[in-house]
């Protein structure tokens, strides 16, 4: 890509995308599988509210002021979804160890019950994966949280400049990571998710998020390098492409493995070399290679 073509590359901002059409099936890749014991009932999410109503803060670390993302033109509510909802979902991610504050004020700032069909949103915030359609599922929310803080955990204070999310699913990570960093690039490789993440992200008009429809195991090369990558499925290895895409003192974040997957941090440390380390457990869905028309 060229800056004589920038005006008109694929990137295009949100107000440019197409109407929003008709909600069929939803979302990215997966962590940890649901089971019936923690499938909450409408309730839930209430009564965890009622417990946790403060906002979250890091040990000496103020709290970030982030301007909540909502719609242009608001549509449908739930008394279940409300904000004092969002914010025991992000006391409850802060309770699990994810002490970045700039990460847990843009998890509150963000309706994850917009990124789902309505018949789940009252299961919106709750601790798990919950479907959106070909098979994927909206990440859990504490494992959106702890993967982009450790991206941040960088050597540049924890600026991003730039970042790549291979899978966007619904668009709900990509919304968080639209608050964390100053460019987001985020690639689909199922056309019906693409879609549906340009229709919810509209109408929130987040103005630094650029989608893309491909395979995301060959990255987004006219794009880079990236100061943070983050992959919402598992493969055997991190491609090379991507590693190749990040910038020296990146970080990507990966699940990483077959039956077993644990989440995998690599950091680029020069030209020809990087470095990994290994998290936690979890459990996303397959990374896997071309497009779903």
């Amino acid at each position: 890509m060229t800056d004589k073509d920038k005006g008109k590359r694929f990137p295009l901002s949100l107000s440019s995308l197409s109407e929003k059409p008709p909600r069929s099936g939803l979302r990215s890749e997966l962590h940890r599988n649901l089971s019936p014991a923690r499938i909450a009932t409408p309730q839930t999410a209430t009564q965890n509210a009622s417990q946790h109503v403060k906002r979250p803060t890091a040990p000496g670390r103020p709290q970030e002021a982030v301007r909540p993302l909502v719609p242009a033109q608001p549509g449908r509510s739930s008394s279940l979804v409300s904000d004092a909802v969002r914010k025991a979902m992000t006391a409850r991610v802060a309770k699990q160890g994810v002490k970045d504050a700039k990460v847990l004020a843009a998890m509150e700032a963000v309706p994850r019950h917009l990124f789902m069909e309505p018949a789940l949103a009252s299961q919106a915030y709750i601790d798990a994966s919950l479907p959106i359609g070909y098979h994927q599922t909206i990440s859990q929310p504490y494992i959106v949280a702890r993967m982009i803080e450790v991206m941040r955990d960088n050597g540049n204070g924890g600026v991003l400049n730039r970042v790549l999310e291979i899978g966007t699913g619904c668009g709900y990570q990509a919304a968080v990571l639209a608050l964390v960093a100053k460019e987001v690039y985020s690639i689909e490789r199922i056309k019906g998710l693409h879609e549906l993440a340009k229709s919810n992200l509209r109408p929130m008009r987040v103005a630094n998020i650029r989608l893309h429809y491909g395979d995301g195991m060959l990255g987004l090369p006219q794009a880079a390098p990236f100061d943070g990558i983050i992959l919402a499925a598992a493969g055997l290895e991190v491609p090379q492409a991507l590693l190749e895409q990040m910038a020296i003192g990146g970080r990507l974040v990966a699940p990483v493995g077959d039956r077993r997957q644990v989440l995998q941090l690599i950091e680029r440390v020069g030209k020809f070399d990087w470095k990994s380390s290994t998290l936690e457990d979890c459990h996303f869905v397959p990374l896997r290679p071309g497009t779903i028309a």
